[in-house]
Protein backbone atom coordinates (compact mmCIF):
# COMPACT_ATOMS: atom_id res chain seq x y z
CA UNK A 1 0.00 0.00 0.00
CA UNK A 2 1.50 3.73 -0.81
CA UNK A 3 1.35 5.96 1.78
CA UNK A 4 -0.25 9.59 1.23
CA UNK A 5 3.20 11.00 2.23
CA UNK A 6 4.14 8.87 -0.58
CA UNK A 7 1.66 10.09 -3.17
CA UNK A 8 2.39 13.76 -1.94
CA UNK A 9 5.60 13.23 -3.05
CA UNK A 10 5.19 11.60 -6.75
CA UNK A 11 3.17 14.71 -7.62
CA UNK A 12 5.46 16.61 -6.47
CA UNK A 13 8.06 14.81 -8.22
CA UNK A 14 5.72 15.14 -11.67
CA UNK A 15 5.37 18.92 -11.20
CA UNK A 16 9.04 19.81 -10.63
CA UNK A 17 10.41 16.90 -13.55
CA UNK A 18 8.35 19.10 -15.56
CA UNK A 19 9.77 22.14 -14.19
CA UNK A 20 6.53 23.67 -13.56
CA UNK A 21 7.54 26.62 -11.10
CA UNK A 22 6.01 29.51 -10.41
CA UNK A 23 4.81 30.85 -13.75
CA UNK A 24 5.43 28.12 -15.78
CA UNK A 25 2.07 26.37 -15.12
CA UNK A 26 -0.14 22.77 -15.61
CA UNK A 27 -3.57 21.72 -15.95
CA UNK A 28 -4.34 20.36 -12.72
CA UNK A 29 -6.46 17.51 -14.12
CA UNK A 30 -2.83 16.36 -15.64
CA UNK A 31 -1.49 15.25 -11.80
CA UNK A 32 -3.60 12.60 -12.11
CA UNK A 33 -2.26 11.69 -15.71
CA UNK A 34 -0.47 7.90 -16.09
CA UNK A 35 -1.25 6.36 -12.56
CA UNK A 36 -3.38 3.37 -12.43
CA UNK A 37 -7.16 4.37 -12.41
CA UNK A 38 -7.20 3.45 -8.16
CA UNK A 39 -4.93 5.76 -7.63
CA UNK A 40 -6.13 8.91 -9.48
CA UNK A 41 -8.85 10.16 -6.85
CA UNK A 42 -6.82 10.40 -4.13
CA UNK A 43 -3.94 12.10 -6.18
CA UNK A 44 -6.43 15.16 -7.03
CA UNK A 45 -7.29 14.94 -3.17
CA UNK A 46 -3.85 14.69 -2.22
CA UNK A 47 -3.24 18.09 -4.96
CA UNK A 48 -5.65 20.00 -3.08
CA UNK A 49 -3.93 19.12 0.29
CA UNK A 50 -0.40 20.41 -1.35
CA UNK A 51 -1.97 23.18 -2.16
CA UNK A 52 -3.76 24.01 1.35
CA UNK A 53 -0.04 23.48 2.72
CA UNK A 54 1.34 26.45 0.12
CA UNK A 55 3.43 23.65 -1.82
CA UNK A 56 1.28 24.04 -5.03
CA UNK A 57 -0.62 27.51 -6.47
CA UNK A 58 -3.42 27.52 -8.01
CA UNK A 59 -4.40 29.68 -10.94
CA UNK A 60 -7.77 29.66 -12.43
CA UNK A 61 -8.33 30.74 -16.17
CA UNK A 62 -10.92 30.78 -18.86
CA UNK A 63 -9.84 27.53 -20.16
CA UNK A 64 -9.53 25.37 -16.35
CA UNK A 65 -7.83 25.51 -13.42
CA UNK A 66 -4.07 25.61 -13.74
CA UNK A 67 -1.26 24.71 -11.07
CA UNK A 68 2.54 25.35 -10.37
CA UNK A 69 5.27 24.83 -8.20
CA UNK A 70 5.52 27.85 -4.78
CA UNK A 71 8.86 28.74 -5.59
CA UNK A 72 9.11 30.10 -2.08
CA UNK A 73 8.90 26.82 -1.03
CA UNK A 74 11.56 25.28 -3.24
CA UNK A 75 13.51 23.69 -0.65
CA UNK A 76 11.04 21.70 1.11
CA UNK A 77 9.18 20.52 -1.71
CA UNK A 78 12.84 19.47 -2.83
CA UNK A 79 13.43 17.81 0.68
CA UNK A 80 10.37 15.64 0.43
CA UNK A 81 10.54 14.84 -3.85
CA UNK A 82 13.86 13.54 -1.91
CA UNK A 83 12.69 11.12 0.61
CA UNK A 84 11.06 9.02 -2.45
CA UNK A 85 13.06 10.10 -5.28
CA UNK A 86 16.97 10.16 -5.51
CA UNK A 87 16.89 12.23 -9.06
CA UNK A 88 16.14 15.49 -7.30
CA UNK A 89 19.41 17.27 -6.29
Amino acid sequence: MVSDNELKSLILHKLAKKQKWGESHTAFENVAKGVPPHLKGSLKELAEKLVKEGLIIKKPTSYGLQISLNVEKSEEIKQRIRSYFSDIK
